[in-house]
């Protein structure tokens, strides 16, 4: 297993290769973060496709572009004097010590300490609680997600809608998981042939859904 020091100095180098392609390479030097985002989610895709797949060579692969994409839209930032890479990390790691109270408990108690944590559903339960009640995340823009594919967003608001019944993992509390995701890919597809046959597009009609819904969310 790699160390510390070996992390580091992969990561720097991987920061000076990105640096050098944006100063001297002609397709690195026009990108910015609306024409480089699409290329962030195809390469989530692919990541994805190769866990499903449980591909271990081709999740390095995809990781590693994942990676870049990442160090990539950080420079992006940078140029603009609107953070870094080095801000970007230590503002994810205050944000995953303190959304984990149960791991790190805070100096200044915030009340989620109080929570009982003993399985991922708990967990999950504060997470909810700790976006909404320390962070503050209860604007209409927090139940908001365009960028997503409508069945995410669409997942998304239905979780907020009965959050009792929000499992703590996709598939988790699936006793014959392989029968119930052939029942519910024919229920999609069927969806989908219906919007097709009416001359509809499925995903603009679950998204307009999602939207109609998000606007029941108990806000506060």
């Amino acid at each position: 297993m790699a160390g510390s020091n070996s992390i580091s100095e992969a990561l720097n180098r991987l920061d000076e290769v990105t640096r050098t392609l944006r100063r001297e390479c002609p397709w690195d030097r026009e990108q910015d973060e609306v024409s480089i985002v699409p290329h962030t989610v195809e390469e989530a895709y692919e990541l994805a496709e190769a866990a499903r797949a449980g591909d271990d060579s081709a999740m390095r692969d995809e990781l590693g572009d994942v990676l870049f994409q990442v160090v990539f839209l950080s420079l992006l930032l940078e140029e603009r004097g609107e953070g870094d890479l080095a801000s970007i990390t230590t503002q994810l790691t205050e944000k995953l010590i303190r959304r984990h109270p149960h791991v790190y408990p805070p100096e200044v108690k915030t009340g989620a300490e109080e929570d009982e944590v003993e399985s991922a559903a708990d967990v999950r339960r504060q997470w909810d609680r700790i976006k909404e009640d320390v962070e503050g995340r209860t604007s209409e823009q927090d139940y908001r997600k365009p960028g997503l594919p409508a069945l995410i967003y669409a997942s998304k608001v239905q979780w907020k809608l009965d959050p009792a019944d929000r499992p703590a993992n996709a598939g988790a509390l699936s006793a014959n998981r392989e029968r119930d995701e052939a029942e519910v890919a024919e229920l999609l597809w069927q969806a989908v042939d219906a919007a097709r046959t009416r001359g509809l597009d499925a995903e603009l009609v679950l998204r307009a859904e999602a939207e109609r819904r998000a606007s029941e969310i108990p806000r506060g």
